[in-house]
């Protein structure tokens, strides 16, 4: 049955530690897919065919759903069918013979070095948890690490005295981050007094603990990254991604190479990390449109009276 797939589809993602959000995403979202299959007297891999699914998407488009929205569920399929392939419950991918509509390129957000500043000032200092929280902020900023990455380091993986976090990317890649020194004294702080107050009568090699003494999960890392973004009275919501974005732009924004950042970053092309500097390039022109005395664009002149 076409539901029991993607019950499996959707266990995987959680065990992978993906979003809740994203695991939400695609739950309503290929459910949509199966619903209309199922409307069509269609319950099993065998009877997907490419019409049905160019008739949903078809279906999407006169319901007036958005072309990112659309391009989005066509990507979630196409993640969704890979997963088939490599179970061995689907010998062909068919939503990778399906075109998404084409987007304009969207350039990430991101956050002032002052918003960063408001955000690493909201956790309180004299609790377990704040300690914690603070060296969570700290962390996914300096290095840029995914939230999932962020979850999954073991003590072993943190080296403060090289500055360096060891983690495990997307296809079980291997990289190091790094860390500049407002983060290794978050995380020093958080190991001396943090740490031990969440540690739980069961033993634990996981770095980052909630407060029963197990191991933090991405959802709760997001959780109180948007709660701390909130509180900093920042106007855009702020997420663990975003903050992602904003140690890249920085980054770029500092001089820093664009292969050194795609390294960092953990990103397979570069063309992936390129859109990051798309977004300074932008910014730039705008700072010289602002700055440069002959920079604006000229005023037609007015006509005497």
């Amino acid at each position: 049955m076409l539901t029991d797939h993607l019950a499996r589809y959707l266990a995987a993602l959680e065990r992978e530690n993906a979003s809740p959000y994203t695991v939400k995403n695609y739950r309503t979202d290929i459910g949509q897919f199966l619903a209309f299959c199922a409307e069509r007297g269609v319950t099993t891999l065998a009877g997907l065919t490419r019409d049905l699914i160019r008739d949903h998407l078809e279906e999407l488009a006169i319901a007036e759903y958005a072309r990112p929205s659309i391009a989005r569920r066509v990507f979630e399929l196409r993640a969704w069918g890979d997963f088939l392939v490599h179970d061995h419950a689907w010998d062909d991918n068919l939503f990778r013979k399906i075109y998404a509509p084409r987007l304009p390129q969207r350039l990430p957000r991101y956050l002032t070095v002052e918003e960063v500043e408001q955000l690493l000032a909201v956790p309180e200092p004299a609790s377990p948890q704040g300690i914690r929280d603070r060296a969570i902020l700290e962390t996914l900023y300096a290095s840029g690490v995914r939230v999932s990455e962020l979850v999954g380091l073991d003590l072993r993986d943190v080296s403060l005295t090289a500055g360096e976090l060891h983690v495990i990317g997307k296809g079980d890649k291997e990289r190091i981050a790094l860390l500049g020194q407002p983060a290794i004294a978050a995380l020093r702080v958080y190991l001396e007094a943090g740490r031990p107050a969440l540690v739980g009568p069961h033993p634990t090699n996981a770095f980052f603990l909630n407060r029963f003494g197990g191991r933090l999960s991405a959802r709760s890392v997001d959780e109180i990254v948007r709660t701390a973004g909130r509180a900093a009275g920042i106007d855009q919501e702020v997420t663990p991604h975003l903050l992602r974005h904003t140690f890249a732009t920085h980054l770029l924004d500092g001089g820093a190479d664009l292969r050194v950042v795609q390294e960092l970053l953990g990103h397979a092309s570069l063309a992936t990390t390129q859109i990051y500097a798309n977004v300074t390039q932008k910014r730039a022109r705008e700072i010289y449109l602002k700055a440069h005395p002959r920079g604006e664009e000229e005023k037609p002149p007015t006509e005497a009276p």
